[in-house]
This record gives C-alpha cells, structure tokens and sequence, in this order.
C-alpha cells in the first residue's frame, strides 16, 4: 500500500516529522503492519508512507487492508493532512 500525504500546514521539517511520525505509530500498533517512509524530506509538505503486510488468506488480507485504508485517511485528517491511498496484492507461490 502506498500513502501518500499531503500537509498543508507544515512550514518546517518539525512539522512535517511530527505527522508522519504519529500515523506511522498508529497504523503499525494500530494493525501489526510494516510501516516505512518511502521518500527523502524533500518538502515539508508531502510524505510518502510504504505499508506491507503478509497473509496466506487472501481475504483476511484484503479487509486488513482496506481498514488500514480507512485508517490512514482518518488519522491524517485528524492530524491536519490528506492523505490519498493506492494498494494492490502481489502473489506468490505454487
């Protein structure tokens, strides 16, 4: 899953580490997923966040997801943020 997040009121890097500090938290306690910061702090205004979870059922997978979608939307804009999410499976195995 990709999140990306757009901060509107950060004008420091400060700012910008305080959101994507506390929806990384919240999401990896929150869901037992990995959480990663996908992009350098280029502008204090955006963030992208990488989450990654592993399943063998597709279906716990996909409803695990979509509430980490729910999630990471609702917590950014309670932090003050927008948050715009994309996400796909990737399969393996036999």
């Amino acid at each position: 899953m990709i999140v990306e997040i757009r901060i509107e009121h950060a004008h420091s890097l400060k700012d910008r580490r305080q959101v994507v500090r506390s929806l990384r938290e919240k999401l990896k306690n929150g869901f037992n997923v990995s959480v990663a910061e996908m992009d350098e702090a280029v502008t204090w205004q955006s963030a992208t966040l990488g989450v990654a979870a592993i399943s063998g059922s597709r279906d716990y997978l996909a409803g695990l997801m979509r509430q980490v979608e729910e999630a990471s939307v609702r917590i950014a804009a309670g932090l003050g943020a927008e948050a715009t999410v994309s996400w796909d499976f990737l399969e393996t195995g036999p």
